[in-house]
Protein backbone atom coordinates (compact mmCIF):
# COMPACT_ATOMS: atom_id res chain seq x y z
CA UNK A 1 0.00 0.00 0.00
CA UNK A 2 1.26 3.59 -0.59
CA UNK A 3 2.82 5.76 2.31
CA UNK A 4 2.13 9.24 3.03
CA UNK A 5 4.21 11.14 5.39
CA UNK A 6 2.60 14.06 7.25
CA UNK A 7 3.84 15.98 10.38
CA UNK A 8 1.65 15.67 12.80
CA UNK A 9 1.60 18.89 13.82
CA UNK A 10 0.11 20.01 11.17
CA UNK A 11 -2.29 17.47 10.37
CA UNK A 12 -3.78 18.13 13.74
CA UNK A 13 -4.32 21.77 12.77
CA UNK A 14 -6.11 20.78 9.58
CA UNK A 15 -8.39 18.60 11.51
CA UNK A 16 -9.20 21.45 14.13
CA UNK A 17 -7.80 19.16 16.81
CA UNK A 18 -5.19 17.07 18.31
CA UNK A 19 -4.99 13.75 19.21
CA UNK A 20 -2.95 10.81 21.31
CA UNK A 21 -0.99 8.23 19.28
CA UNK A 22 -3.84 5.74 20.15
CA UNK A 23 -6.86 7.56 19.64
CA UNK A 24 -5.22 9.03 16.28
CA UNK A 25 -4.31 5.12 15.53
CA UNK A 26 -7.78 4.02 16.19
CA UNK A 27 -9.32 6.93 13.72
CA UNK A 28 -7.37 5.85 11.09
CA UNK A 29 -8.67 2.20 11.68
CA UNK A 30 -12.04 3.48 11.48
CA UNK A 31 -11.77 4.98 8.27
CA UNK A 32 -9.85 1.89 6.44
CA UNK A 33 -6.09 3.45 7.34
CA UNK A 34 -3.39 2.18 9.48
CA UNK A 35 -1.04 4.47 11.25
CA UNK A 36 1.50 2.30 10.19
CA UNK A 37 4.81 4.05 11.94
CA UNK A 38 5.22 7.51 14.52
CA UNK A 39 8.56 9.08 13.70
CA UNK A 40 11.11 11.78 12.36
CA UNK A 41 13.22 13.27 9.39
CA UNK A 42 16.11 13.01 12.31
CA UNK A 43 14.69 9.36 13.44
CA UNK A 44 14.75 8.49 9.72
CA UNK A 45 17.84 9.88 8.26
CA UNK A 46 19.43 8.00 11.62
CA UNK A 47 18.48 5.10 11.08
CA UNK A 48 19.35 4.52 7.46
CA UNK A 49 22.66 6.79 7.48
CA UNK A 50 24.18 6.86 10.97
CA UNK A 51 23.57 9.38 13.51
CA UNK A 52 26.20 11.80 12.39
CA UNK A 53 24.07 12.65 8.91
CA UNK A 54 21.01 13.12 11.14
CA UNK A 55 22.86 16.31 13.33
CA UNK A 56 20.68 19.22 12.03
CA UNK A 57 17.81 17.47 11.05
CA UNK A 58 14.50 17.90 11.92
CA UNK A 59 12.48 16.75 15.30
CA UNK A 60 9.07 16.90 13.60
CA UNK A 61 7.19 14.02 14.17
CA UNK A 62 5.95 12.70 11.06
CA UNK A 63 2.76 10.07 11.13
CA UNK A 64 3.39 7.52 7.83
CA UNK A 65 0.05 6.05 6.90
CA UNK A 66 -0.65 2.96 5.04
CA UNK A 67 -3.81 4.27 2.64
CA UNK A 68 -5.50 1.51 0.15
CA UNK A 69 -4.03 1.35 -2.84
CA UNK A 70 -6.96 2.27 -4.88
CA UNK A 71 -7.82 5.22 -2.37
CA UNK A 72 -5.85 7.75 -4.58
CA UNK A 73 -7.72 10.57 -3.19
CA UNK A 74 -5.82 10.55 -0.07
CA UNK A 75 -2.37 10.64 -1.11
CA UNK A 76 -1.75 13.99 0.01
CA UNK A 77 -2.17 15.67 3.56
CA UNK A 78 -5.50 18.16 2.03
CA UNK A 79 -6.88 14.67 0.74
CA UNK A 80 -6.56 12.78 3.56
CA UNK A 81 -7.96 15.82 5.93
CA UNK A 82 -11.03 16.26 3.93
CA UNK A 83 -12.16 12.64 3.66
CA UNK A 84 -11.42 12.24 7.74
CA UNK A 85 -13.47 15.50 8.38
CA UNK A 86 -16.27 14.45 5.80
CA UNK A 87 -15.99 10.70 8.12
CA UNK A 88 -16.05 12.42 10.97
CA UNK A 89 -19.33 14.20 9.94
CA UNK A 90 -17.40 17.74 10.05
CA UNK A 91 -17.58 18.65 6.44
CA UNK A 92 -19.67 18.20 3.71
CA UNK A 93 -17.89 16.32 0.48
CA UNK A 94 -17.11 19.11 -2.14
CA UNK A 95 -18.55 19.33 -5.27
CA UNK A 96 -15.82 19.41 -8.07
CA UNK A 97 -16.63 21.35 -11.55
CA UNK A 98 -14.74 22.60 -14.51
CA UNK A 99 -14.79 26.70 -14.46
CA UNK A 100 -14.15 28.92 -17.19
CA UNK A 101 -11.95 31.40 -17.21
CA UNK A 102 -12.49 34.75 -16.69
CA UNK A 103 -11.11 35.96 -19.86
CA UNK A 104 -13.22 33.79 -21.42
CA UNK A 105 -9.69 32.10 -23.41
CA UNK A 106 -9.50 28.32 -23.08
CA UNK A 107 -5.93 26.96 -23.29
CA UNK A 108 -5.57 24.29 -26.43
CA UNK A 109 -3.06 21.39 -26.42
CA UNK A 110 -2.97 20.33 -29.65
CA UNK A 111 -1.69 16.81 -30.36
CA UNK A 112 0.32 15.93 -33.78
CA UNK A 113 0.00 12.73 -35.48
CA UNK A 114 4.21 12.25 -34.91
CA UNK A 115 3.19 11.21 -31.24
CA UNK A 116 1.63 7.96 -32.66
CA UNK A 117 5.27 6.21 -32.94
CA UNK A 118 5.06 7.02 -29.23
CA UNK A 119 2.85 8.04 -26.64
CA UNK A 120 0.29 9.09 -28.60
CA UNK A 121 -2.68 10.47 -26.04
CA UNK A 122 -2.80 13.75 -24.07
CA UNK A 123 -4.90 15.86 -22.05
CA UNK A 124 -4.16 19.18 -20.11
CA UNK A 125 -6.12 21.10 -17.69
CA UNK A 126 -5.27 24.60 -15.40
CA UNK A 127 -5.16 25.43 -11.83
CA UNK A 128 -6.48 28.81 -11.50
CA UNK A 129 -5.98 31.45 -8.21
CA UNK A 130 -4.41 29.36 -6.11
CA UNK A 131 -1.60 30.48 -3.06
CA UNK A 132 1.53 28.41 -2.43
CA UNK A 133 3.09 28.05 1.18
CA UNK A 134 6.09 25.83 1.50
CA UNK A 135 3.75 22.71 2.98
CA UNK A 136 1.34 23.06 0.22
CA UNK A 137 3.84 23.28 -1.96
CA UNK A 138 5.33 19.95 -0.97
CA UNK A 139 2.52 18.50 -0.53
CA UNK A 140 1.60 19.02 -4.29
CA UNK A 141 5.10 17.62 -5.38
CA UNK A 142 4.72 14.50 -2.87
CA UNK A 143 0.99 13.84 -4.48
CA UNK A 144 2.03 14.05 -7.89
CA UNK A 145 4.93 11.45 -7.03
CA UNK A 146 2.70 9.44 -5.26
CA UNK A 147 0.47 9.03 -8.60
CA UNK A 148 3.58 8.51 -10.84
CA UNK A 149 4.31 5.43 -8.45
CA UNK A 150 1.28 3.90 -8.36
CA UNK A 151 -1.76 4.41 -10.63
CA UNK A 152 0.78 5.96 -13.23
CA UNK A 153 3.11 2.80 -12.92
CA UNK A 154 5.94 4.89 -12.62
CA UNK A 155 5.24 6.63 -15.67
CA UNK A 156 5.34 3.85 -17.88
CA UNK A 157 1.09 4.29 -17.88
CA UNK A 158 0.99 7.97 -17.55
CA UNK A 159 3.44 10.59 -16.99
CA UNK A 160 2.18 13.76 -15.38
CA UNK A 161 3.47 17.62 -15.46
CA UNK A 162 3.58 21.30 -14.00
CA UNK A 163 3.90 24.02 -15.08
CA UNK A 164 3.65 27.84 -14.35
CA UNK A 165 1.19 28.80 -16.66
CA UNK A 166 2.23 32.50 -16.20
CA UNK A 167 5.67 31.84 -17.79
CA UNK A 168 4.45 30.43 -20.82
CA UNK A 169 1.52 30.84 -23.47
CA UNK A 170 -0.34 28.65 -25.51
CA UNK A 171 -1.66 27.21 -27.03
CA UNK A 172 0.56 24.17 -26.82
CA UNK A 173 1.70 21.93 -29.03
CA UNK A 174 2.07 17.78 -28.38
CA UNK A 175 4.11 16.13 -31.08
CA UNK A 176 7.49 13.97 -31.57
CA UNK A 177 11.03 14.37 -32.80
CA UNK A 178 14.35 12.75 -33.29
CA UNK A 179 16.17 12.84 -30.32
CA UNK A 180 18.80 15.18 -31.71
CA UNK A 181 16.06 17.50 -33.05
CA UNK A 182 15.36 18.52 -29.12
CA UNK A 183 16.98 20.69 -27.69
CA UNK A 184 16.38 22.73 -23.74
CA UNK A 185 17.57 23.47 -20.47
CA UNK A 186 16.08 20.73 -18.19
CA UNK A 187 14.93 21.24 -14.37
CA UNK A 188 17.17 22.30 -11.90
CA UNK A 189 20.04 22.53 -14.86
CA UNK A 190 22.09 25.85 -15.87
CA UNK A 191 22.55 24.50 -19.73
CA UNK A 192 20.63 23.64 -22.63
CA UNK A 193 20.98 19.54 -23.56
CA UNK A 194 19.73 17.56 -26.94
CA UNK A 195 17.19 14.56 -25.75
CA UNK A 196 20.30 12.69 -26.41
CA UNK A 197 22.50 14.13 -24.03
CA UNK A 198 19.91 14.31 -21.50
CA UNK A 199 19.26 10.43 -21.82
CA UNK A 200 23.29 9.90 -21.81
CA UNK A 201 23.13 12.40 -18.09
CA UNK A 202 20.42 10.87 -16.59
CA UNK A 203 21.78 7.09 -16.57
CA UNK A 204 23.54 7.79 -13.48
CA UNK A 205 20.52 9.77 -11.61
CA UNK A 206 19.17 7.95 -8.92
CA UNK A 207 16.04 8.62 -9.67
CA UNK A 208 15.74 9.65 -13.42
CA UNK A 209 17.06 6.63 -14.92
CA UNK A 210 14.51 4.20 -13.88
CA UNK A 211 12.42 5.84 -16.42
CA UNK A 212 14.66 6.21 -19.40
CA UNK A 213 13.82 3.03 -20.96
CA UNK A 214 10.29 4.00 -21.62
CA UNK A 215 11.21 6.08 -24.78
CA UNK A 216 15.10 5.45 -25.16
CA UNK A 217 14.59 2.88 -27.73
CA UNK A 218 12.05 4.84 -29.51
CA UNK A 219 12.83 6.64 -33.12
CA UNK A 220 11.19 9.67 -31.84
CA UNK A 221 10.64 11.09 -28.12
CA UNK A 222 7.44 12.91 -27.02
CA UNK A 223 8.08 16.72 -26.48
CA UNK A 224 5.25 19.83 -25.21
CA UNK A 225 6.21 23.75 -26.91
CA UNK A 226 4.32 26.42 -25.90
CA UNK A 227 3.39 28.88 -28.85
CA UNK A 228 6.79 30.68 -28.15
CA UNK A 229 8.96 27.17 -29.38
CA UNK A 230 9.50 26.57 -25.08
CA UNK A 231 9.88 23.64 -24.23
CA UNK A 232 7.97 22.89 -20.95
CA UNK A 233 8.50 19.26 -21.27
CA UNK A 234 9.95 15.57 -22.43
CA UNK A 235 7.58 13.34 -21.10
CA UNK A 236 8.07 11.13 -19.08
CA UNK A 237 11.66 12.04 -17.95
CA UNK A 238 12.23 15.77 -17.34
CA UNK A 239 10.38 18.79 -17.70
CA UNK A 240 11.73 22.49 -18.76
CA UNK A 241 13.73 24.67 -16.43
CA UNK A 242 11.69 28.10 -17.64
CA UNK A 243 8.21 26.52 -16.75
CA UNK A 244 9.10 25.33 -13.56
CA UNK A 245 6.19 26.01 -10.50
CA UNK A 246 7.39 27.62 -7.25
CA UNK A 247 6.41 28.94 -4.15
CA UNK A 248 4.85 32.27 -6.29
CA UNK A 249 2.99 30.21 -9.08
CA UNK A 250 -0.57 31.30 -9.15
CA UNK A 251 -1.90 29.18 -12.25
CA UNK A 252 -0.81 25.88 -13.04
CA UNK A 253 -1.01 24.10 -16.60
CA UNK A 254 -1.08 20.68 -15.86
CA UNK A 255 -0.50 18.31 -19.25
CA UNK A 256 -0.71 14.47 -18.39
CA UNK A 257 0.27 12.08 -21.63
CA UNK A 258 -0.31 8.42 -22.05
CA UNK A 259 -0.23 5.41 -23.41
CA UNK A 260 -3.55 4.07 -23.30
CA UNK A 261 -5.92 7.00 -23.26
CA UNK A 262 -7.86 8.52 -26.14
CA UNK A 263 -8.38 12.53 -26.98
CA UNK A 264 -9.93 14.48 -28.92
CA UNK A 265 -11.91 17.65 -29.46
CA UNK A 266 -13.52 17.76 -25.75
CA UNK A 267 -12.72 20.14 -23.16
CA UNK A 268 -11.00 18.89 -20.16
CA UNK A 269 -10.76 18.04 -17.38
CA UNK A 270 -14.48 16.36 -17.42
CA UNK A 271 -15.22 16.06 -13.79
CA UNK A 272 -17.87 13.75 -14.39
CA UNK A 273 -20.27 12.95 -12.01
CA UNK A 274 -21.94 9.53 -12.65
CA UNK A 275 -25.27 8.09 -10.27
CA UNK A 276 -25.32 3.94 -9.06
CA UNK A 277 -28.53 2.85 -8.26
CA UNK A 278 -28.54 -0.74 -5.50
CA UNK A 279 -30.75 -1.77 -2.66
CA UNK A 280 -30.08 -1.76 1.41
CA UNK A 281 -30.55 -5.55 1.08
CA UNK A 282 -27.74 -6.00 -0.74
CA UNK A 283 -25.65 -4.12 1.29
CA UNK A 284 -27.37 -5.85 4.41
CA UNK A 285 -26.83 -9.04 3.48
CA UNK A 286 -23.34 -8.67 1.55
CA UNK A 287 -22.05 -6.62 4.99
CA UNK A 288 -24.07 -9.16 7.33
CA UNK A 289 -26.13 -6.03 9.23
CA UNK A 290 -29.72 -4.68 9.09
CA UNK A 291 -29.90 -1.38 8.65
CA UNK A 292 -32.69 1.04 7.49
CA UNK A 293 -32.13 2.58 4.32
CA UNK A 294 -31.58 6.01 5.37
CA UNK A 295 -28.76 5.00 7.64
CA UNK A 296 -27.22 3.11 4.71
CA UNK A 297 -27.39 6.32 2.74
CA UNK A 298 -25.86 8.28 5.40
CA UNK A 299 -23.10 5.92 5.88
CA UNK A 300 -22.30 6.18 2.21
CA UNK A 301 -22.54 10.09 2.03
CA UNK A 302 -19.84 9.70 4.86
CA UNK A 303 -17.45 7.96 2.62
CA UNK A 304 -17.74 10.81 -0.38
CA UNK A 305 -20.60 9.03 -1.74
CA UNK A 306 -23.45 11.19 -1.77
CA UNK A 307 -26.50 9.23 -1.33
CA UNK A 308 -30.08 9.27 -0.75
CA UNK A 309 -33.65 6.87 -0.85
CA UNK A 310 -34.88 7.17 -4.13
CA UNK A 311 -38.63 6.09 -2.64
CA UNK A 312 -38.74 2.56 -4.52
CA UNK A 313 -38.54 0.14 -1.97
CA UNK A 314 -35.25 0.45 -0.19
CA UNK A 315 -32.98 1.52 -3.44
CA UNK A 316 -30.34 3.97 -3.07
CA UNK A 317 -28.90 6.22 -5.45
CA UNK A 318 -25.46 6.95 -4.88
CA UNK A 319 -23.52 9.65 -6.61
CA UNK A 320 -19.80 8.52 -7.45
CA UNK A 321 -17.69 11.67 -7.85
CA UNK A 322 -14.40 12.07 -10.06
CA UNK A 323 -11.99 11.32 -7.22
CA UNK A 324 -13.19 8.09 -6.90
CA UNK A 325 -12.56 6.08 -10.25
CA UNK A 326 -12.14 3.17 -7.64
CA UNK A 327 -16.06 2.74 -7.58
CA UNK A 328 -16.43 0.78 -10.57
CA UNK A 329 -18.99 -2.23 -9.12
CA UNK A 330 -22.47 -2.44 -6.40
CA UNK A 331 -19.35 -4.54 -4.41
CA UNK A 332 -16.90 -1.30 -4.29
CA UNK A 333 -19.83 0.69 -2.92
CA UNK A 334 -20.95 -2.29 -0.50
CA UNK A 335 -17.59 -2.08 0.45
CA UNK A 336 -17.32 1.51 1.79
CA UNK A 337 -20.58 1.12 3.68
CA UNK A 338 -18.82 -1.70 5.92
CA UNK A 339 -16.09 0.97 6.69
CA UNK A 340 -18.38 3.72 7.49
CA UNK A 341 -20.55 1.18 9.69
CA UNK A 342 -16.88 0.03 11.16
CA UNK A 343 -15.64 -3.92 10.85
CA UNK A 344 -15.51 -4.12 14.85
CA UNK A 345 -19.85 -3.23 14.85
CA UNK A 346 -20.69 -6.25 12.72
CA UNK A 347 -21.88 -8.72 14.91
CA UNK A 348 -19.92 -12.03 14.98
CA UNK A 349 -21.51 -15.18 13.33
CA UNK A 350 -20.86 -18.66 12.45
CA UNK A 351 -20.52 -19.45 9.18
CA UNK A 352 -23.38 -21.48 7.51
CA UNK A 353 -21.16 -23.89 5.78
CA UNK A 354 -18.98 -26.03 8.43
CA UNK A 355 -15.25 -26.90 6.89
CA UNK A 356 -11.89 -27.89 8.70
CA UNK A 357 -8.88 -27.19 6.67
CA UNK A 358 -6.09 -30.05 5.86
CA UNK A 359 -2.55 -29.63 4.84
CA UNK A 360 -2.22 -29.86 1.51
CA UNK A 361 -0.24 -33.55 0.71
CA UNK A 362 2.79 -32.54 -1.41
CA UNK A 363 3.47 -29.50 1.48
CA UNK A 364 3.00 -32.13 4.12
CA UNK A 365 5.33 -34.49 2.18
CA UNK A 366 8.06 -31.86 1.55
CA UNK A 367 7.85 -30.59 5.49
CA UNK A 368 8.54 -34.14 6.66
CA UNK A 369 11.16 -34.52 4.08
CA UNK A 370 12.71 -31.44 5.48
CA UNK A 371 13.38 -32.01 8.89
CA UNK A 372 14.78 -35.65 7.89
CA UNK A 373 17.46 -34.11 5.53
CA UNK A 374 18.23 -31.38 7.30
CA UNK A 375 19.01 -34.63 10.25
CA UNK A 376 21.02 -36.47 7.85
CA UNK A 377 23.52 -33.36 7.90
CA UNK A 378 22.50 -31.12 4.83
CA UNK A 379 21.61 -27.68 4.59
CA UNK A 380 18.30 -26.12 3.03
CA UNK A 381 18.81 -23.66 0.52
CA UNK A 382 15.80 -21.71 -0.97
CA UNK A 383 16.61 -20.20 -4.65
CA UNK A 384 14.59 -18.04 -7.07
CA UNK A 385 12.03 -20.06 -9.13
CA UNK A 386 13.02 -17.96 -12.25
CA UNK A 387 16.68 -17.84 -13.61
CA UNK A 388 18.73 -17.58 -17.11
CA UNK A 389 18.62 -19.74 -20.21
CA UNK A 390 22.49 -20.40 -19.57
CA UNK A 391 21.71 -21.87 -16.51
CA UNK A 392 19.41 -24.67 -17.20
CA UNK A 393 21.02 -25.56 -20.47
CA UNK A 394 24.42 -24.17 -21.79
CA UNK A 395 25.87 -24.46 -18.19
CA UNK A 396 24.38 -28.00 -18.25
CA UNK A 397 25.30 -29.06 -21.75
CA UNK A 398 21.86 -28.70 -22.94
CA UNK A 399 20.01 -27.19 -25.39
CA UNK A 400 16.97 -24.86 -24.31
CA UNK A 401 14.75 -26.34 -27.03
CA UNK A 402 15.48 -29.54 -24.90
CA UNK A 403 14.35 -28.46 -21.57
CA UNK A 404 10.50 -27.71 -21.74
CA UNK A 405 11.06 -24.37 -20.19
CA UNK A 406 9.01 -21.51 -20.13
CA UNK A 407 10.20 -18.52 -21.16
CA UNK A 408 9.53 -14.76 -19.25
CA UNK A 409 8.13 -12.96 -22.67
CA UNK A 410 9.86 -9.33 -21.38
CA UNK A 411 12.74 -9.81 -19.07
CA UNK A 412 13.96 -7.11 -16.98
CA UNK A 413 17.28 -9.05 -16.29
CA UNK A 414 19.17 -11.97 -17.97
CA UNK A 415 19.12 -13.71 -14.38
CA UNK A 416 15.20 -14.00 -15.26
CA UNK A 417 14.46 -15.39 -18.57
CA UNK A 418 12.56 -18.58 -17.71
CA UNK A 419 11.29 -20.71 -14.87
CA UNK A 420 13.59 -23.13 -13.52
CA UNK A 421 13.63 -26.44 -15.11
CA UNK A 422 15.79 -28.14 -12.32
CA UNK A 423 17.00 -27.45 -8.89
CA UNK A 424 20.50 -27.70 -9.87
CA UNK A 425 21.57 -24.74 -11.03
CA UNK A 426 20.21 -23.40 -7.78
CA UNK A 427 22.57 -25.21 -5.81
CA UNK A 428 25.30 -24.59 -7.79
CA UNK A 429 25.15 -21.14 -7.46
CA UNK A 430 24.84 -21.36 -4.07
CA UNK A 431 27.97 -23.37 -3.83
CA UNK A 432 29.61 -20.58 -5.91
CA UNK A 433 28.41 -18.03 -3.16
CA UNK A 434 29.72 -19.90 -0.35
CA UNK A 435 33.36 -21.54 -1.55
CA UNK A 436 35.26 -19.51 1.28
CA UNK A 437 32.91 -21.99 3.77
CA UNK A 438 34.29 -25.12 5.52
CA UNK A 439 34.32 -28.50 2.90
CA UNK A 440 32.41 -30.35 2.56
CA UNK A 441 29.31 -28.43 1.61
CA UNK A 442 26.63 -30.36 1.57
CA UNK A 443 23.14 -28.55 0.36
CA UNK A 444 19.71 -29.88 -0.30
CA UNK A 445 16.63 -28.04 -1.77
CA UNK A 446 12.75 -29.26 -2.52
CA UNK A 447 10.92 -26.66 -4.21
CA UNK A 448 8.88 -26.41 -7.64
CA UNK A 449 9.92 -26.38 -11.09
CA UNK A 450 7.98 -25.47 -13.81
CA UNK A 451 7.50 -27.51 -17.68
CA UNK A 452 5.40 -27.13 -20.47
CA UNK A 453 2.84 -29.33 -20.89
CA UNK A 454 0.07 -28.93 -23.54
CA UNK A 455 -2.57 -30.97 -21.66
CA UNK A 456 -2.70 -28.31 -19.25
CA UNK A 457 -5.64 -25.45 -19.76
CA UNK A 458 -1.88 -22.38 -18.90
CA UNK A 459 0.51 -25.14 -20.86
CA UNK A 460 2.53 -25.55 -18.45
CA UNK A 461 2.46 -27.50 -15.28
CA UNK A 462 4.48 -27.08 -11.42
CA UNK A 463 6.50 -30.11 -10.34
CA UNK A 464 7.74 -30.59 -7.07
CA UNK A 465 11.27 -32.01 -6.97
CA UNK A 466 14.34 -32.52 -4.34
CA UNK A 467 17.40 -31.83 -5.36
CA UNK A 468 21.06 -32.51 -3.19
CA UNK A 469 24.69 -31.74 -4.38
CA UNK A 470 27.82 -32.50 -1.95
CA UNK A 471 30.91 -30.75 -2.68
CA UNK A 472 34.65 -31.90 -1.62
CA UNK A 473 37.92 -32.67 -2.53
CA UNK A 474 36.74 -35.74 -3.84
CA UNK A 475 33.45 -36.77 -5.46
CA UNK A 476 31.60 -38.43 -2.94
CA UNK A 477 29.24 -40.11 -5.36
CA UNK A 478 28.94 -42.87 -2.02
CA UNK A 479 27.31 -39.80 0.14
CA UNK A 480 24.61 -39.10 -2.55
CA UNK A 481 23.68 -42.54 -3.10
CA UNK A 482 23.20 -43.24 1.03
CA UNK A 483 21.05 -39.74 1.00
CA UNK A 484 18.66 -41.37 -1.88
CA UNK A 485 18.83 -45.03 0.02
CA UNK A 486 17.64 -43.11 3.70
CA UNK A 487 15.06 -40.77 1.09
CA UNK A 488 13.71 -43.88 0.26
CA UNK A 489 13.61 -45.40 3.47
CA UNK A 490 11.81 -42.46 5.13
CA UNK A 491 9.39 -42.53 1.74
CA UNK A 492 8.72 -46.26 3.13
CA UNK A 493 9.85 -47.81 -1.12
CA UNK A 494 12.15 -50.99 -0.89
CA UNK A 495 15.31 -51.44 -3.17
CA UNK A 496 13.44 -54.02 -5.38
CA UNK A 497 13.17 -54.00 -9.24
CA UNK A 498 10.11 -54.38 -10.00
CA UNK A 499 7.53 -53.20 -6.28
CA UNK A 500 10.53 -51.05 -5.37
CA UNK A 501 13.51 -48.67 -5.95
CA UNK A 502 16.68 -49.07 -8.22
CA UNK A 503 18.81 -47.46 -9.75
CA UNK A 504 20.70 -48.08 -13.34
CA UNK A 505 23.23 -46.77 -15.31
CA UNK A 506 22.19 -43.54 -17.84
CA UNK A 507 24.03 -41.16 -20.15
CA UNK A 508 23.42 -37.72 -19.23
CA UNK A 509 25.14 -35.06 -20.75
CA UNK A 510 25.25 -33.11 -17.06
CA UNK A 511 27.19 -35.83 -15.76
CA UNK A 512 30.72 -37.40 -15.87
CA UNK A 513 30.48 -40.20 -18.59
CA UNK A 514 30.06 -43.37 -16.71
CA UNK A 515 29.53 -41.78 -13.59
CA UNK A 516 25.40 -41.32 -14.08
CA UNK A 517 22.68 -43.23 -12.66
CA UNK A 518 18.62 -43.25 -13.49
CA UNK A 519 16.76 -43.58 -10.72
CA UNK A 520 13.11 -45.68 -10.80
CA UNK A 521 10.61 -46.44 -8.54
CA UNK A 522 7.93 -49.52 -9.38
CA UNK A 523 9.53 -49.32 -12.78
CA UNK A 524 8.86 -45.91 -13.68
CA UNK A 525 12.20 -43.20 -14.05
CA UNK A 526 12.20 -40.35 -11.32
CA UNK A 527 15.24 -38.88 -11.54
CA UNK A 528 19.11 -39.08 -11.60
CA UNK A 529 22.43 -39.19 -9.89
CA UNK A 530 26.16 -38.95 -10.11
CA UNK A 531 28.83 -37.35 -10.59
CA UNK A 532 28.96 -33.92 -12.75
CA UNK A 533 30.78 -33.47 -15.55
CA UNK A 534 34.13 -31.44 -14.91
CA UNK A 535 32.67 -28.70 -17.75
CA UNK A 536 29.14 -28.30 -16.08
CA UNK A 537 31.66 -27.55 -12.47
CA UNK A 538 33.65 -24.90 -14.01
CA UNK A 539 31.16 -23.43 -15.96
CA UNK A 540 29.34 -22.07 -12.21
CA UNK A 541 32.51 -21.06 -11.28
CA UNK A 542 33.23 -24.31 -9.56
CA UNK A 543 36.95 -26.17 -9.04
CA UNK A 544 36.54 -29.51 -6.94
CA UNK A 545 34.58 -32.66 -7.81
CA UNK A 546 30.45 -32.46 -7.29
CA UNK A 547 27.72 -34.66 -6.97
CA UNK A 548 24.56 -34.55 -7.02
CA UNK A 549 20.91 -36.32 -6.94
CA UNK A 550 17.69 -34.68 -8.32
CA UNK A 551 14.28 -36.43 -8.39
CA UNK A 552 10.50 -36.01 -8.63
CA UNK A 553 8.80 -36.58 -5.77
CA UNK A 554 5.10 -36.45 -6.12
CA UNK A 555 5.03 -39.76 -7.38
CA UNK A 556 5.50 -41.32 -3.73
CA UNK A 557 1.87 -39.44 -3.14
Amino acid sequence: MPTVGVKRDILFNALGRSYTDEEFDELCFEFGLELDEITSEKEIISREQGDSKASGASDVILYKIDVPANRYDLLCLEGLVRGLQVFKNKLEAPRYSRVSPTTGEVQRLIITKETAAVRPHAVAAVLRNITFTKERYDSFIELQEKLHQNVCRKRSLVAIGTHDLDTISGPFTYTAKPPGDISFKPLNQNKEYTASQLMSLYKTDSHLRHYLHIIEDKPVYPVIYDSNGVVLSMPPIINGDHSKISLTTKNVFIECQDCVGRHGDHVQPELAYRKEKLTGEFINRKVGISEPTENIAQLLTRMCLLSQPTGAGDEIEVEIPPTRPDVIHACDIMEDAAIAYGFNNITRTTPRTYTVANQFPINKLTELLRQDLAAAGFTEALNFALCSQEDIADKLGKKISETRAVHISNPKTAEFQVARTSLLPGLLKTVAANRKMPLPLKLFEISDVVLKDETKDVGARNSRRFCAIYYNKSPGFEVIHGLLDRTMQLLEVKAAREQGYHIQAADDSTFFPGRCAEIFVHGKSVGRLGVLHPDVISRFELSMPCSALEMDIEPFL
